[in-house]
């Protein structure tokens, strides 16, 4: 790495190191900052209403359908298989009307709360000494706030807002014009007299919206059908409470959907058995009409061979017609319009199993679109999917209803061909006894679908008893031990970062919107022109603060300041200095007094000048007479030096020529050669002319001196001086207008001192160090080789 490498980059770890300690001087406003926001905080934390999260798993049981690849009839929707999503049950489970029943269910219509000076805590699960039943509520109740306060055991009083509006007793039902309501208390309110106790009425349609928002549900494995419910609340019981009804409630709708093909099918079965009833009693009677009629008493078997044969063709064709029967009542059923979307008896014996499966897989779609028609609208993709797959398997039913028609058709045609056969050999029994067999089979097969009818219904009504869950319970809500929400640590981390970075921003704002020099860098961006050194803040009123006895931090300072000009002089003669500034109030008779006091005490004779012959101030500084001075001797051919000097009463070795009287034209009194002539003979006389001039800023006037002097002070005031005049003394060393200009800075604090001078021992070996590299030694160093 190269020296030049080097000091850059020790360069950029001292600004590195400036802008910590910048920002550290005011470590008190960061404490300050700190200590507010973490109160800030702590009163967060204490008055804010924690929130605990309840969770709970459930196992969603799976309920697969038949595959109707399997079908015959199906066969080319071999891709089409019914069963239950999982993701349509999330969709159930978080749907806005199921949690709606939960909360009526539960009661929540109606919140109560304790009043409190900050928060009202919610009071449920009987903590609340007031019950409000409402008996009617319109929609401008909804949301409605009221305040009951407990006078005694008997009474107590409502209040909207501020005022109190009425009294009642307990158990008296109110009337208000949004609603018919009563309020009843515990068994026992006397310890409760004085308390107010806040009454809302709940909109449960945006209560129960909010909740589903709220209600997390997600899968714990992808493999599996387990399923974890989650919710926030303040109250951890109330939370709970719904997700424990929530799953009931969830459970028993899915009991409900699954009983109702069963029900529908006892339905069916009741009104075929009771129009059975009818006939098979218009049957029995004619039966009894014709043996009353005949007077048939003996109804013995005439024809062994016809009649055991009859028996059984006859049995064959009760059982044909009760096939065509129950398939004539189903395809009847499915083609009215208004069981579209109704369920299909299921328990009727259909000994197809073709049949059979389509009808399953045709209540499996049913039930799922039932379910989906709650959580979504009818023009949703999946539910017109729904709907046209029971189309398709609507159609496919029927089809196959009427292909089995046919075939018992077929069969019952050659049963009766058979029975008439075995009828025509028959002819020797008498007709009365034929005629009666012919109500006796009509009578059995009435008595056989009755039976038969009897006997499904009892095991419809058996499956609807034993009918199970939709989901298991795998673990009942639990709430957490510790609130989620607000989280202390982060609160307090966030606070603390909070209270450091704002007075980090003001501090940053101030200084960005700052446009006076605030420190040395400042300066030196500004411009090359060589810095002299930096004279400290002075804490007293005293316009002189340098003698023999003198040890403060300003007198060491202007000591420094000393023996940095004469390091910059380079053996050169540097009698004449010009110390001029920006505008009024840098410092510059401040400086100049002091400056030429620095150099009396080495023994030097030392003069002060004051041509600021506009704002005349030298003079003032040490308690002087200003009545005759430059300005006389400029305008008069009387006035001798001599007749001019005064000497400081502070410091009586020190010599001072005040500007007199303001002159109405300064600049052109600045012109004159006199002034040559002035400088030229206290040149003889004294070993430094310090010239105290006006702002080279403002007026013009410092640069008529420029002919005379040997070197030049430009006064920077911190805190003062603003950047944008840096131009001013940056132009003067660019053109050379002014001879060897340097800079001071005037009115250094620790604010504006990092790192260079500042008391004892706080910068010489900044400003005057060996290697010539660093401080103003280099820079002087620099300054003498130019």
């Amino acid at each position: 790495m190269s020296e030049l490498d080097f000091q850059e980059d020790n360069t950029e770890s001292l600004d590195i190191k400036a802008l910590v300690m910048r920002y550290l001087r005011y470590w008190y406003l960061f404490v300050i900052g700190a200590a507010i926001a973490l109160m800030a905080a702590h009163l967060y934390l204490r008055y804010s209403t924690p929130v605990y999260s309840i969770k709970a798993t459930i196992l969603i049981k799976d309920e697969s359908g038949a595959d109707l690849a399997t079908s015959g009839v199906l066969g080319d929707l071999a891709g089409l298989k019914v069963s239950k999503s999982f993701s349509n049950e999330v969709l159930i489970i978080k749907s806005k009307g199921l949690m709606e029943r939960v909360l009526q269910e539960l009661g929540l219509e109606v919140s109560y709360f304790g009043e409190g000076r900050i928060k009202s805590p919610e009071l449920y699960g009987g903590r609340s000494p007031v019950k409000a039943v409402i008996a009617q509520l319109d929609s401008t109740g909804l949301g409605k706030n009221f305040i009951v306060e407990i006078e005694d055991g008997n009474t107590f009083s409502i209040w909207e807002g501020e005022n109190k509006v009425s009294t009642h007793k307990f158990g008296e039902q109110i009337r208000k014009k949004y609603g018919v309501f009563t309020i009843v208390a515990d068994s026992d309110v006397t310890n409760d007299q004085g308390r107010r106790i806040l009454v809302r009425f709940n909109d449960l349609r945006k209560l129960a919206s909010r909740y589903s928002k709220g209600l997390g549900v997600r899968s714990i494995n992808e493999f599996a059908t387990v399923m974890e419910l989650s919710l926030t609340d303040p109250v951890p019981a109330k939370g709970k409470d719904i997700l424990n009804k929530l799953i009931e409630v969830y459970n028993r709708e899915s009991i409900n959907e699954k009983n109702l093909a069963v029900t529908k099918t006892i339905q069916f079965i009741d009104e075929r058995l009771i129009y059975l009833t009818g006939e098979l009693s218009a049957v029995e009677k004619d039966v009894q009409n014709y043996l009353q009629e005949n007077r048939i008493i003996d109804q013995s078997a005439s024809g062994g061979l016809y009649l055991n044969t009859a028996h059984g063709l006859k049995q064959q064709i009760t059982d044909n017609e009760i096939k065509l029967e129950i398939l004539k009542s189903v395809e009847s059923y499915l083609q009215k319009e208004e069981n579209k979307y109704e369920l299909v008896p299921t328990s009727l014996d259909i000994s197809d199993p073709t049949l059979g499966g389509l009808i399953a897989n045709f209540n499996n779609l049913q039930n799922q679109r039932r379910r989906l028609g709650r959580s979504v609208t009818e023009s949703n993709p999946i539910l017109r999917n729904v709907n046209e797959q029971l189309d398709i398997l609507r159609l496919n039913i029927l089809e196959n209803i009427r292909n089995i028609r046919e075939g018992l058709l077929v069969i019952r045609r050659n049963l009766q061909a058979n029975a008439r056969q075995f009828e025509s050999q028959v002819w020797q029994v008498p007709s009365m006894q034929r005629e009666l067999t012919e109500i006796n089979r009509q009578q059995g097969v009435k008595e056989g679908l009755y039976l038969f009818l009897l006997q499904k219904r009892e095991e419809a009504a058996l499956s609807q008893a034993i009918t199970p869950s939709n989901s298991r319970v795998i673990d009942p809500a639990v709430a957490g031990g510790s609130p989620i929400e607000p989280q202390s640590t982060n609160i307090y981390l966030i606070a603390l970062l909070a209270g450091l970075a704002i007075p980090f921003a003001g501090i940053f704002l101030r200084d960005m919107l700052n446009d006076t020099v605030i420190e040395i860098r400042d300066v030196e961006r500004a411009t090359p022109t060589p810095i002299l050194g930096e004279i400290g803040h002075n804490d007293t009123d005293q316009m002189l603060v340098i003698s023999q006895q003198s040890r403060s931090s300003s007198a060491e300072l202007f000591r420094l300041l000393r023996a940095n000009l004469q390091f910059a002089a380079g053996g050169k003669e540097n009698k004449v200095i010009l110390v001029t500034s920006s505008m009024s109030g840098e410092g510059k008779t401040f400086f100049s007094l002091n400056l030429a006091a620095s150099l009396v005490m080495t023994g030097k004779k030392v003069i002060v000048l004051g041509f600021d012959l506009r704002k005349p101030k030298l003079t003032q500084g040490v308690n002087l007479p200003n009545n005759i001075g430059i300005t006389n001797y400029l305008i008069s051919d009387t006035v001798e030096v001599e007749d001019l000097i005064q000497f400081a009463p502070e410091m009586q070795e020190l010599a001072i020529i005040g500007s007199g009287p303001i002159p109405p034209n300064p600049a052109e009194l600045m012109l004159l050669p006199k002034i040559g002539t002035l400088i030229d003979e206290l040149k003889a006389a004294f070993d430094y002319i310090i010239l105290d001039s006006s702002p080279v800023g403002q007026v013009a006037d410092s640069l008529a001196l420029a002919p005379y002097i040997d070197s030049s002070l430009y006064i920077v005031r911190y805190n003062y001086t603003h950047k944008k005049q840096l131009q001013i003394i940056d132009e003067l060393y660019k053109s050379r207008k002014l001879k060897h200009p340097m800079i001071v800075l005037n009115d250094a604090k620790k604010s504006n001192s990092y790192g260079y001078s500042y008391g004892y021992g706080y910068g010489y070996g900044n400003y005057y160090e060996e290697d010539g590299k660093k401080g103003l030694g280099g820079k002087l160093r620099k300054l003498v080789k130019g």
